[in-house]
């Protein structure tokens, strides 16, 4: 049986970055130093610009707003502008140590074909979006019959650029499906921080507000 919370045990235990968002520590606590590293759909950089300053990582940049690529650039890293949709098929196999996609499945058009080419183009595979499945979104639609806005979800349903929902326990069946090793997975609660006790995932798919997984390309 799957249980999440085994990464607790390499994650940072404080906000060791200053003003770092705290799940971006604990992409940080997964990724080796000096990992040559590609992060993809990377906003301003602040999750890269850590990794490049804790980490020491070679890491490299796609986004596909324009203000994100100034905002990176002004931070100094080696951003293009690009589409996880259409472009991760111009990369080659294997030409990253790790490939990092931060809440950004969910606004592809087909997760399925992004995660893909992630499993193809890294050796490891960092990847963490929101967990629909957690008891807020649930009660949500179950009592008042709307969409919910959280703190995980803060844009109302015709604002966001979410188009693919999932739950901890759909995106553990797509792992399935495409041939993906769990290697490390924790859930975050609604203020980004990892719930550091080992469940079976059908509890982190409840009270999960976000999961974060490791993943490697089954041999």
């Amino acid at each position: 049986m799957l249980r999440l919370g085994d990464a607790a045990d390499s994650l940072p235990r404080t906000a060791e970055a200053g003003s770092a968002r705290v799940d971006h520590l604990v992409v940080l606590g997964l990724v080796p130093p000096g990992a040559r590293v590609l992060d993809i759909g990377c906003g301003d950089g602040s999750l890269l610009a850590l990794l490049r300053d804790r980490r020491g990582v070679d890491g490299r940049g796609i986004e596909l707003s324009r203000e994100g690529v100034n905002a990176c650039l002004a931070r100094g890293l080696p951003v293009i502008q690009g589409d996880a949709d259409t472009d991760l098929e111009n990369y080659p196999d294997k030409s990253f140590d790790v490939v990092v996609l931060s809440q950004t499945i969910q606004a592809t058009r087909h997760p399925r074909v992004v995660l893909e080419h992630l499993l193809r183009i890294g050796r490891q595979v960092v990847i963490s979006f929101p967990n629909f499945g957690h008891w807020r979104v649930r009660a949500e639609l179950a009592f008042r019959g709307r969409m919910p806005v959280t703190e995980i979800l803060p844009e109302a349903w015709y604002e966001t650029s979410n188009i693919h929902h999932c739950t901890i326990r759909d995106f553990v069946g797509l792992c399935r499906v495409v041939g993906a090793r769990i290697e490390k997975a924790t859930a975050l609660d609604a203020r980004g921080r990892p719930m550091r006790f080992s469940m079976p995932w059908w509890f982190w798919n409840l009270v999960g507000a976000q999961g974060v997984f490791l993943l490697r390309r089954e041999d």
